[in-house]
């Protein structure tokens, strides 16, 4: 019962802080093109679907004249968006989508959850929410969501919950956006901070719970690797690495040299105690010098979650000034 009760806490918090954050500019629920199959053609924003049929969105496809179809189909929807608001910090809210899904604007992958066969892992009670990059969008045309979704049994479509387009009320305006997919590895070992190749890790997405990335019921370590080539301009000024929030404790490497942590790490992985660190938003200091202009520099981040969700699951996610962090948090305390 106590295991049950946490649960509860951990996923109201994670939800809730999102809604706090967030407000609606685009409300996208309602008619969508919809068909059966499978193409990937279908992801391009260039596809006519002006054949395929008409399905409402948030509801199952079975009670939509699809009964007893369990497979892939894909959904499409169009939508402008004013240069007003492409370059804020932008989030695609899909609900409760079942049981898999991968999400397309302009051609672009955006994300996915759950995973598609044959490696198989269902993702129909985890939220929907997509960070999207201002890079995938026309500002003032058409942009177009692309969805394919794959059901193993049951209802299946985008069943449930908000579906719209969200931008952060005070949003962190980052010099170096490090959103997107990063390479990641199950297991510890602190030489993992350095390597010369990482090309055989398997990439995940961040902000997202490595649950809902296939590795579903998975406690312990891991670690996060992204690499960069930073202008000479940006490695001249004081400096913060954002890693958003991390479940459950975390410790940050760039070119091997450990930075800072939140948590306590022991060598024996069940002396390992955790309690609201989740909930700590991540902002390190970066020493002076630490990042190399105009060279490939290895930022790790080495994970240990004790139960339930695990990884970098909240953005944002990215390297910015210290002056401008600074005036983002006494501002986001005058607007409280």
């Amino acid at each position: 019962m106590r295991i049950i009760i946490t649960y509860i806490i951990i996923a109201v918090n994670l939800v809730s802080s999102y809604a706090q954050d967030m407000e609606t500019i685009i409300d996208l629920s309602g008619k969508w093109s919809f068909s059966i199959g499978d193409n990937m053609e279908w992801a391009h924003e260039n596809f006519n679907d002006d054949e395929w049929n008409t399905i409402y969105v948030p509801d199952s496809w079975e009670d939509q004249g699809y009964h007893g179809y369990d497979g892939i189909a894909w959904y499409r929807k169009g939508f402008n968006i004013l240069s007003s608001v492409a370059n804020q910090n932008l989030y695609l809210e899909l609900g409760y989508i079942d049981d898999v899904d991968e999400v397309y604007i302009n051609g672009y992958l955006v994300g996915s959850t759950g995973s598609f066969p044959p490696n198989y892992k269902t993702a129909y009670n985890a939220k929907r929410l997509y960070y999207v990059p201002t890079h995938m969008l026309k500002e003032n045309d058409e942009n177009i969501i692309a969805i394919r979704v794959f059901d193993e049994r049951l209802e299946g479509g985008i069943l449930r919950g908000d579906i719209r387009l969200l931008k952060e009320k005070n949003p962190l305006i980052l010099d170096i956006d490090l959103q997107g997919y990063w390479k990641f590895k199950k297991g510890d070992n602190e030489k993992w901070s350095n390597l010369t190749d990482y090309s055989n890790w398997e990439e995940i997405r961040v902000p997202g719970t490595w649950e809902n990335q296939g590795y579903y019921n998975y406690d312990g370590f891991a670690w996060y690797v992204i690499q960069i080539i930073p202008k000479e301009e940006i490695t001249k000024k004081d400096l913060i690495l954002v890693l958003g929030k991390i479940d459950d404790i975390d410790e940050l490497y760039i070119n091997g040299e450990f930075i800072a942590g939140t948590g306590r790490f022991k060598d024996n992985y069940k002396e390992i105690h955790v309690s609201y660190e989740y909930n700590e938003f991540r902002g390190y200091y970066l020493p002076e010098n630490i990042l190399k202009p105009n060279e490939i520099n290895t930022i790790a981040v080495r994970v240990f979650d004790a139960r339930l969700q695990g990884g970098i699951y909240k953005g944002p996610i990215g390297i910015i000034s210290q002056e401008k962090y600074i005036q983002y948090w006494r501002d986001k305390k005058r607007s409280r």
